[in-house]
């Protein structure tokens, strides 16, 4: 079977509740035999859900306390101290479990994440990535909120944490990496990107320089790097941009009997796009820069989403993510002295 490894979920934080939280990890048990899972939180919650699935699989970890969405950070970090969340994150620091998992408040998890288990040498700052669905199958984008200031040495940061990311999780040798910008050539963006742009120049990632929005989508990189700001506001307009091509589907084929017939027909081919496009497959954001694997799932998660991102953590930790970071960080990162 091989080398077992332990994720720590954290079961209370989710909006769909601890239910989901127990259906994916014992969904998940049942797909990876060398997989092990924390379930974090209540145990008189947790206790009759999980009945006596995932024998051996599946440890119920006692927390009696949860980090709400709309817990202020201080709150969260220096005074939940028996939260799920905060318990799950203690199970990586002290080596009970090779990852964490977490569908609470983002804010909370990084700033948990941050003060339990520090950033790894040379890296300032936590980035979210994920995968984007693309034309060539996904791209992995960061960051995707966690840094909405951010210096050039802090992007060709999260370019070196991309690029190792993607290597372990898509089994790619040398990854592309692309900068967001507003256009290809070297006079376009800001000073911010034209400073990450020297420096990724100089280093020996596979960098092949500026992309636009529209090639996240249609391009051919493996990794493209944006500050928080432009990351986030680049994902939740794409979001809704499905969302509304698909409201639109929904009220053309409803429109007259003939649409209906028509959508019928068009059943599978609609049922293929979806699929393609469907956010739970690509559910499970990583926050790279940690001593510690954390992955944070989307708070709305299904079962099969959730059980993606503990997929996720299993690759990660089992492809040992953190010692290759700390590999990039030593042998691809430009050093600036910042």
């Amino acid at each position: 079977m091989g080398e077992v490894i332990t994720i720590a979920l954290d079961a209370m934080s989710g909006d769909l509740g601890a239910e989901t939280a127990v259906e994916a990890a014992i969904s998940v048990t049942g797909k990876y035999t060398d997989l092990r899972i924390l379930l974090v939180g209540d145990e008189a919650v947790l206790a009759p859900l999980l009945g006596g699935a995932g024998s051996g699989q599946i440890e119920i970890r006692h927390a009696s306390e949860v980090v709400a969405m709309e817990d202020a950070l201080a709150l969260a970090v220096r005074m939940k101290k028996d939260s799920s969340m905060r318990v799950a994150i203690n199970q990586v620091r002290d080596g009970e479990a090779a990852a964490c998992v977490s569908c609470g408040n983002t804010a909370a998890l990084v700033a948990i994440g941050r003060f339990v288990l520090k950033m790894l040498p040379g890296i300032d700052r936590p980035a979210i990535i994920t995968a984007i669905p693309n034309i060539h199958g996904h791209v992995q984008m960061l960051d995707l909120g966690g840094n909405v200031d951010c210096s050039a040495e802090h992007l060709n940061q999260f370019a070196v944490m991309g690029a190792a990311l993607s290597a372990v999780v898509d089994n790619i040798e040398s990854p592309r990496v692309g900068l967001l910008n507003i256009g290809s050539e070297d006079i376009k963006g800001n000073e911010l990107v034209k400073d990450t742009h020297a420096l990724l120049e100089k280093s020996d990632l596979n960098y092949v320089g500026f992309i636009e929005g529209d090639e996240v989508y249609l391009g051919d990189v493996d990794v493209v790097v944006a500050d928080g700001f432009v990351g986030n506001v680049a994902l939740k307009t794409a979001e809704g941009v499905a969302k509304l091509i698909s409201s639109y589907l929904k009220e053309e084929f409803t429109r007259s009997p003939l649409n209906k017939v028509m959508g019928l027909v068009a059943s599978p081919v609609l049922k293929s796009l979806k699929n393609k496009i469907d956010p739970g497959q690509y559910n499970g954001a990583s926050l790279l820069g940690l001593r510690g694997i954390v992955i944070k799932s989307h708070g709305g998660a299904d079962a099969p989403a959730l059980a993606n991102a503990l997929s996720i953590a299993r690759i990660e930790a089992k492809k040992n993510l953190i010692s290759l970071i700390e590999n990039y960080t030593e042998t691809k990162l430009i050093q600036t002295g910042a």
